[in-house]
Formats: structure tokens, C-alpha cells, sequence
């Protein structure tokens, strides 16, 4: 009884993180979109984002925390599964019991966490040593077209695309499950999972239009 309550509290806890991560990952669209439809405006959230001590020294932390507490857990989690698996791989046939996305989350996620990588080593490294290494003065009109500069290279580009592609893999099937992992089997269930199935498509897409918009409209040097 106490492993069953330890896994069921184990796939909660990854349920919560994930989901605490897509709203994360919705707030980011949102502010990454204005970067097409509103520069000004996209420059003004930038540097209110990057300079509110409470966004600073609070939720930075706790979204690194997040993102981190989600990828050990989902580890963990494929770990035990596999070891609880009485089926030998020989009789198994998980595409006849399951999607691609759902026996591949391991797969996504590990691309989908060195894409954070990446996106760290693009963006909050270079933030970070812009304030506290090279002590610049701020500048709240530069983020445009520091970002801009980033999608420059089409290869850049390119693994970003990749990247967000296998994270709507990752979504289609994390999303809509996590809603179950947490107790929503209820009435608006489907009304969930259409909404879930929804967002792993369209933010996604959302992100992918907005790297290649910038990559194509350039800042003349």
C-alpha cells in the first residue's frame, strides 16, 4: 500500500510541476508574441521582467527549481516504470497500447531540456553577464533587437523548430494526462483534454512563427 501511495503521490507531483510549467510556458508566449505585433511594447515587458526584484529573486528561482524538479521526476518516474513492467519487451507491443507520444516522453523531454540549455546560453547567461559582469547601464529599448539578432543564423533557427515540434509531442500527451494524474475525472474531462490537445498544438506553432518571423525581418546592422 505505502509504494502504491508513493507512486500515486510521485505522478501528482510531476502532474503539478507540469502543469505549473505550462502556464509558465503560456506567459511566455504571451510576452514573446509582442515581439511581432508590439516591439515598444514587447521592450517595456522585457525590462520590467528583467529588472522587478520580485520577478528577479522569486519566480526566477522557482521556475528554475520547476524546471528542474519536473525532469528528475519524469527520470524517475520512466525508471520505475520500466522496472514495474511485468511484460518482456519481447511480448510487449506499446504501439498497440499506447501513442508514440506518450511511450517517447522520455525522448522529448530530454530535447525539450537541452533546448533549455540553449535557450539559457542565448538569452539569460548573456542577461546576466550584461548586468552583473559588465555592469551596463540599462538600456529598456534594447531587448527587440538583441532578440531579433539571436534568430539571425537559419541553423539557430532551425533547432529551435526542432525543438518546439518535440514539444508539442511532449504537451499533446503530458498535458492532457496530467489533468488525470491530478483527479479531474469529471464532467469536464473531455472539455479538458480538448483544450489540452488544443495548446499542445498551438503554442507550439505560436513559438515556431515567431522565430522565423524574426529571422526573416532582420535588423540592418
Amino acid at each position: 500500500m505505502g509504494m502504491i501511495s508513493s507512486s500515486i503521490a510521485r505522478k501528482v507531483a510531476m502532474a503539478l510541476s507540469g502543469l505549473f510549467l505550462v502556464f509558465f510556458l503560456g506567459q511566455h508566449f504571451t510576452i514573446n508574441i509582442m515581439a511581432v505585433i508590439a516591439p515598444d511594447l514587447f521592450n517595456e515587458t522585457s525590462h520590467f521582467m528583467g529588472s522587478n526584484p520580485l520577478v528577479q529573486y522569486l519566480l526566477q528561482p522557482v521556475l528554475i527549481f520547476g524546471v528542474v524538479f519536473h525532469f528528475v521526476m519524469g527520470f524517475i518516474l520512466e525508471l520505475k516504470n520500466r522496472k514495474a513492467r511485468e511484460v518482456s519487451y519481447a511480448k510487449y507491443k506499446g504501439s498497440a497500447n499506447a501513442s508514440w507520444a506518450s511511450r517517447n516522453m522520455i525522448i522529448s523531454g530530454l530535447v525539450i531540456l537541452a533546448f533549455i540549455g540553449l535557450h539559457f546560453y542565448d538569452f539569460w547567461i548573456p542577461e546576466l553577464i550584461h548586468k552583473y559582469v559588465e555592469s551596463h547601464p540599462e538600456d529598456p529599448t534594447r531587448y527587440y533587437a538583441e532578440t531579433v539578432h539571436k534568430f539571425e543564423n537559419p541553423i539557430r533557427v532551425g533547432l529551435y523548430v526542432l525543438a518546439f515540434v518535440l514539444l508539442a509531442v511532449h504537451l499533446w500527451h503530458g498535458f492532457a494526462s496530467s489533468f488525470q494524474s491530478v483527479g479531474f475525472n469529471n464532467k469536464y474531462a473531455t472539455a479538458l483534454t480538448k483544450f489540452a490537445k488544443m495548446y499542445a498544438i498551438l503554442i507550439p506553432a505560436g513559438f515556431i512563427f515567431i522565430a522565423i518571423y524574426l529571422h526573416l525581418n532582420q535588423i540592418p546592422h
